[in-house]
């Protein structure tokens, strides 16, 4: 197993292109949001352009769009086309992230199914989009030939397996589902566990108990798109992204204290975080 560390995250992180423009930097999608779930699509879509997205396309139900279209000044967002437009959009991108507020309900479920099956892009599953994923476990399968990131916490990954507990041995747990459905496995919590299908795997060392606290991972998983959208590498771009999320939160802390900082802290965090990284201000 790897301990990522900043030298690790910092080798992970290339040097912007002087002639680089929007285009070179990624365009990314995320499906996300629900009636009563607002903040999360805004916090994915803002991580992912703090971290780095040229461009950020956020589709949402039309219920919340105008609302969407208060919330976000850098990200794109409009309602959500029907299902095949809705395709042939996420297809022409370089990463998608389904599942952030989403909600559940039978329609929405089975369009994520089937999105998971058909979608040709590096794809991120969170939150409702995991729980979408565990009730049709199979369809995971049919992506073994395309870059798939599960971001379960502990009781997301109990559905993911059928009611099996995580138990101590995270590092195993965490392997043992990438490699038998062939997918990437970042597995929340303390030290969170990062696997792949062929048995690598990363231990994160950073993050704090301030993190705890809904809309965290909503902005890691935004973290995970754009830096896959960017083109690293998956070895590279999921443990480092972990890594950087767990250090933003570090900065959050350190400025608000671990009671009163928020999600919103912590994304305010990303740029400097990135930057210590890259220029060797923090071990």
């Amino acid at each position: 197993m790897t301990q990522v560390t900043a030298e690790f995250v910092r080798t992970c992180l290339p040097v912007r292109d002087r002639d680089g423009h929007k285009g070179t930097f990624g365009k990314v999608h995320i499906l996300a949001g629900s009636v009563n779930f607002t903040g999360a699509p805004a916090l994915s879509s803002a991580a992912a352009v703090r971290t780095g997205s040229g461009l950020v396309h956020l589709w949402v139900p039309e219920e919340i769009w105008p609302v969407l279209a208060v919330k976000c000044q850098s990200a794109m967002p409009a309602p959500v086309p029907p299902f095949e437009e809705l395709l042939e959009k996420l297809d022409q991108s370089d990463g998608v992230l389904i599942g952030p507020g989403l909600g559940r309900s039978r329609r929405t479920d089975v369009r994520t199914c089937r999105l998971i099956q058909r979608v040709k892009a590096p794809l991120v599953l969170d939150a409702d989009g995991i729980n979408a994923a565990a009730e049709h476990i199979d369809v995971l399968d049919t992506r073994r030939d395309r870059l798939t990131v599960l971001t379960p916490h502990d009781g997301e990954f109990l559905r993911l397996t059928g009611g099996t507990a995580v138990g101590p041995d995270r590092e195993k747990a965490a392997a043992d589902f990438a490699r038998t459905h062939g997918c990437v496995v970042v597995l929340k919590g303390h030290r969170t566990i990062t696997a792949f299908p062929d048995g690598a795997t990363f231990v994160n060392t950073t993050g704090n108990p301030g993190m705890a606290k809904g809309g965290s991972g909503d902005v890691l998983a935004g973290m995970l798109l754009s830096l896959l959208g960017q083109g690293i590498p998956p070895k590279q771009a999921v443990p480092a992204a972990v890594w950087l999320h767990g250090r933003a939160g570090d900065l959050a802390a350190e400025e608000f204290g671990e009671y009163g900082m928020t999600p919103t802290d912590l994304l305010n965090q990303i740029p400097h975080a990135i930057r210590q990284t890259m220029e060797g201000l923090v071990d």
